[in-house]
């Protein structure tokens, strides 16, 4: 069958967010592109991760939001994951949950700052924040509209989502990506983490400052970047 292998691998990610925690109920989905094909593969809307097959995922046409295949309505965050993938071309996964200690940090409208080594490993810098949502956005195409304001604060700060690959969405939650679905699942798990350790952080010193800029870029530049050089490498034969 075509597409089995995206089917497959987006299936076994929307999974793992259930089984880690990072979703509780129905409160998240993943989705992957084949960008060659331009196709999207996507959890069905409000269906527990323990009863996904790969079947059950919904595949859409990135270009035009077309349903191509799935017996399911597709998730309520399809439009948004749409959105980005437009916008971001270098991304070929999306990760969205209502994880706890991100979400808090979505809830009270806050960035997170990069308190230590862990966080610059992953983000350069603070994890973004959108601005809210008008009443016209959310009365209107609410989804679409998520994404054209995650768009808006790359693009209005200059943000490669390369770098900050993820965001929060200001009162709703996280949204992670990466060059495939397994990276933005891994990202997905990075987030919850940073978020859950600068929560920590603020309860026990509210004045805490953000890392210098130095030790920032040594430890971004460790694992990504033409001067990376954390994990391993082949050896040459």
């Amino acid at each position: 069958m075509k597409y089995s292998q995206l089917r497959e691998r987006v299936c076994r990610i929307n999974q793992q967010i259930g089984a880690s925690g990072l979703a509780q109920l129905t409160w998240g989905n993943a989705s992957g592109i084949d960008p060659n094909e331009g196709v999207m593969a996507i959890k069905p809307s409000g269906v527990d991760y323990a009863d996904l097959t790969p079947q059950d995922m919904v595949l859409i046409q990135v270009a035009d939001g077309a349903i191509l295949e799935g017996d399911f309505k597709p998730s309520s965050d399809t439009a948004t994951h749409l959105v980005l993938y437009r916008a971001f071309p270098a991304i070929s996964g999306i990760i969205h949950t209502h994880s706890r200690f991100a979400t808090a940090w979505a809830q009270a409208h806050r960035e997170i700052p990069c308190f230590g080594t862990t966080h610059a490993d992953h983000f350069f810098g603070a994890v973004p924040l959108t601005r809210p949502l008008t009443r016209a956005e959310i009365e209107g195409e609410y989804e679409h509209n998520t994404g054209l304001v995650i768009v808006e604060r790359f693009t209005d700060n200059n943000l490669d989502p390369r770098h900050f690959p993820g965001v929060l969405v200001a009162g709703h939650g996280p949204f992670t990506w990466g060059t495939s679905v397994e990276q933005a699942f891994h990202n997905a798990v990075a987030l919850e983490e940073i978020a859950a350790m600068a929560t920590a952080t603020v309860a026990l010193n509210p004045d805490q400052a953000p890392v210098a800029d130095y030790l920032l870029n040594k430890h971004f530049s460790r694992k990504h970047g033409p001067k990376a050089y954390y994990g391993q490498t082949p050896r040459p034969q």
